[in-house]
């Protein structure tokens, strides 16, 4: 695993363009989809191999040998040693398309594994898209949170002054000493979530990030996003894989339909044999195979690949259902978080300007403090509450661009 440290000097920026290319480098999920990749690039070479000739040597000698010899009804012995040397070669000439197949389902495992491949980075990079929101988020919420905890102390430094100079109760100083020791509270919590949500990302990215590292925020306000249904389905890795899987499914249970029929093989060999007498052979022929009884084994072996064709596609099916459900729930969220966005920006704004106007009639005497605290936790529900809606908007999109199959 690739390890980069990170600078902790304050004002370093992360970028979520690094987080992503270091997660895709180092991620364990994508070595073993690679590796699955690499395999089954070679298992389209073994399947080749039956196309090619098939050279093999032999060799065989023996210390301690009987040899029979008959003469005249009566059979003698004789013990010797003996060895011979040969060499055959077989070649597949015709077996009515069952290794073509072969190869071709092979073929398309290849490209199963390289759409597995793509899918598994998609969903890495959804993930670590999902977590460097989640780490801004949180540190808004954070900074959010040292705000309101300020102007709660402020709060109360102001009225404890007011009740010393006997403006203001006991009542005003208390309340305010309890709301800073909430807004402090709550404080704790957002460093927490902050410090967790950096945790949970350096392990994505397999590198430490330090707590005072700088993240994009701009990531948090994506300007519109927009993409019909059939361009999800038609760049989909997964329903891609699925397609490919009924495709391999077909050519094996071609592959094993034609393997009832057997198949035809020339065949050459030379030995030499040396055992009492030397002597050299030759064989050049062809050799017809036809299994004529295997014990009822080839006929459940194509049940089993036209079973495993029906599932194929019966999957592909399923699946295609759950994308265009998942599509529709997705578009509808993306419509109501925009909207959500509209109305908490305008509904910030104005407990913003009711907070200024509450503040300043409690400065005057005109305002009570429950007034004050009320328009304070109208803002800070306000402020909160759009962070929380930029995100969920940000992760929908996220999903949009997974179900895509993008890694950018």
């Amino acid at each position: 695993m690739l390890l980069v440290m990170i600078s902790p000097v304050y004002g370093t920026t992360l970028t979520l363009q690094e987080c992503l290319d270091k997660a895709l480098h180092s991620h364990p999920d994508i070595q073993r989809f690679v590796l699955q990749l690499r395999y089954s690039q070679k298992d389209v070479e073994v399947a080749r191999a039956d196309y090619l000739p098939q050279i093999t040597l032999s060799g065989e000698y023996d210390p301690t040998r009987t040899y029979v010899f008959p003469a005249n009804g009566v059979f003698s012995t004789r013990d010797d040693d003996g060895w011979q040397v040969g060499a055959m070669l077989k070649q597949k000439i015709w077996d009515f398309g069952k290794t073509t197949d072969l190869i071709k389902a092979r073929e398309v495992q290849q490209e199963i594994a390289g759409l597995s491949l793509q899918d598994a980075k998609a969903l890495l990079v959804y993930k670590v898209k999902i977590q460097y929101d989640l780490a801004v988020i949180q540190r808004e919420a954070m900074a959010v949170r040292q705000e309101d905890f300020r102007v709660k102390d402020a709060l109360y430094k102001q009225a404890k002054a007011l009740f010393a100079q006997g403006l203001k109760t006991r009542a005003d100083a208390s309340r305010f000493l309890s709301s800073r020791a909430a807004a402090d509270d709550n404080l704790s919590i957002a460093r927490a979530n902050f410090d967790q949500a950096v945790t949970l990302l350096s392990l994505y990215i397999g590198a430490p990030i330090d707590k005072n590292v700088e993240l994009e925020k701009n990531l948090l306000q994506p300007g519109s996003y927009s993409v019909d249904e059939q361009s999800v389905m038609v760049a989909s890795p997964v329903l891609k894989r699925l397609q490919k899987a009924m495709d391999k499914t077909e050519y094996l249970y071609r592959a094993t339909r034609a393997g009832r029929f057997g198949s035809i093989d020339a065949v050459a060999s030379y030995t030499h044999q040396d055992t009492l007498n030397a002597y050299d052979a030759t064989l050049v022929g062809v050799m017809l195979n036809i299994p004529l009884y295997s014990g009822g084994r080839l006929s459940a072996q194509q049940e089993q690949a036209d079973i495993d064709r029906q599932s194929a596609k019966n999957d592909y099916a399923a699946k295609l259902l759950t994308l265009k459900e998942e599509y529709a729930t997705l578009r509808l969220n993306l419509r109501r978080y925009s909207q959500t966005i509209q109305a908490r920006t305008a509904q910030l704004q104005a407990a913003r300007e009711t907070k200024e106007v509450v503040d300043g009639r409690y400065r005057e005497g005109l305002s009570t403090y429950i007034e004050v605290l009320d328009a304070t936790a109208a803002m800070l529900e306000a402020r909160l509450g759009l962070l929380q809606a930029r995100y969920d908007q940000s992760s929908t999109i996220h999903r949009m661009e997974y179900l895509q199959g993008k890694t950018l």
